[in-house]
């Protein structure tokens, strides 16, 4: 099954020979190795780039194990560097090398070296590239799949996939489990000991109960008003838990850092009222903080991570839909029978989406 990713391919297509390491992000199991390693990979031999030209190293195979000691990637890439023809340098889950950033920079060096890297999201975080590189780094961050992306490879009925897609998400390899069953376990665990493993190691947290009930509360209220002191207030009236306010606003960070959460802030509002404003929080795709629970499935929150640009004027979607940027809302009784090849009804007269995200338009959508 080929998944067309073709926005973040022309990304790495432009970017080449540009004298930066290219660095791409994500949530883990996004399908970063697959851009790299399938869809990037064939290009080049696509558009005449020798194989031996082009050296992949999988740093998560234990077959490389050698090659995570610093040294010896160094020797490694500069023993099969042979002529003065341009090599590909592709290195997945760099992170795992020790001072990977130095060896990183030495590649910068080789005057016919272009150098490609994947690095998990506990240590490439949104605020790592400019502090880790200085300047000499460019990220390429990667999301799920959109619908178009989605539906891409799964073909079939447009309601049906849309249906899938809005149930379990745009993670890649959701589709090879048949059952549903499989789908939500996979969420689950790689919810529980991926995601929140990764953020509890980096950042040393040592009550995991409390970063976890905060996933719970803002999992069930997605999209409404809130900050640290609101929030920390529901801990103590709720839970009668006492969590003070700049600890929450550290695990806030912490998943918004980690590229799972988005946070939207008021554009309304100027100088020191930012201070305190509450702004709502949106998961980066669904996982399975909702999946478990039935209840929480007859009204599903879909959120669409858009570049500003898209949002200035009206534009066309990857999944089809058009916005309005006056109107980002959706109402669940004109989603039930959209089609995505269908332009989105208009929605004059409805009350004004206040808080319109920079990166962000949400729809709300019923399921039947």
């Amino acid at each position: 099954m080929e998944i067309k990713r073709d926005r973040y391919l022309k990304q790495l297509i432009e970017s080449r020979q540009n004298g930066f390491i290219k660095v791409v992000t994500g949530i883990r199991r996004c399908g970063k190795s697959y851009l790299l390693n399938v869809l990037f990979y064939h290009y080049l031999l696509d558009n005449g780039v020798a194989d031996d030209h082009i050296i992949r190293i999988d740093l998560e195979d234990r077959m490389n194990k050698d090659l995570r000691n610093p040294d010896m990637m160094l020797h490694y890439v500069h023993d099969r560097i042979k002529d003065k023809e341009l090599y590909y340098i592709i290195i997945d889950e760099v992170q795992l090398m020790d001072e990977f950033v130095d060896v990183l920079n030495s590649f910068r060096h080789i005057d016919n070296a272009d150098t490609y890297v994947t690095g998990s999201n506990s240590h490439f975080l949104s605020s790592d590239i400019p502090t880790e590189f200085r300047g000499r780094g460019e990220t390429i961050h990667v999301n799920p799949l959109s619908f178009a992306e989605f539906y891409s490879a799964v073909g079939g009925d447009k309601q049906d996939a849309w249906r899938e897609y809005y149930t379990y998400g745009g993670l890649p390899l959701i589709q090879s489990f048949e059952t549903e069953e499989k789908k939500i376990n996979y969420l689950k665990d790689l919810f529980e000991t991926v995601y929140l493993a990764d953020i509890i190691e980096r950042h040393k947290i040592k009550n995991d109960n409390e970063l976890r009930e905060l996933v719970l509360i803002l999992a069930s209220s997605i999209g409404a008003p809130c900050n640290p002191t609101k929030l920390s207030n529901t801990f103590k009236s709720v839970k009668n838990v006492s969590i003070g306010s700049q600890t929450i606003s550290n695990y806030l960070t912490f998943l918004s850092e980690s590229f799972l959460l988005n946070k939207a802030i008021r554009y309304d509002i100027k100088g020191k009222k930012y201070i305190n404003t509450l702004s709502k929080y949106y998961w980066k795709r669904r996982t399975s903080w909702r999946t478990s629970s039935t209840t929480n499935l007859s009204h599903v929150v879909i959120v669409w991570t858009l570049e500003w640009w898209k949002l200035r004027s009206k534009t066309r979607m990857a999944s089809g839909f058009v916005f309005n940027l006056k109107w980002t809302l959706l109402p669940a009784s004109a989603a039930r029978n959209i089609m995505c090849s269908q332009p989105c009804p208009s929605l004059t007269g409805r009350k004004r989406y206040r808080n319109l995200a920079h990166l962000q338009t949400s729809m709300i959508l019923s399921r039947r």
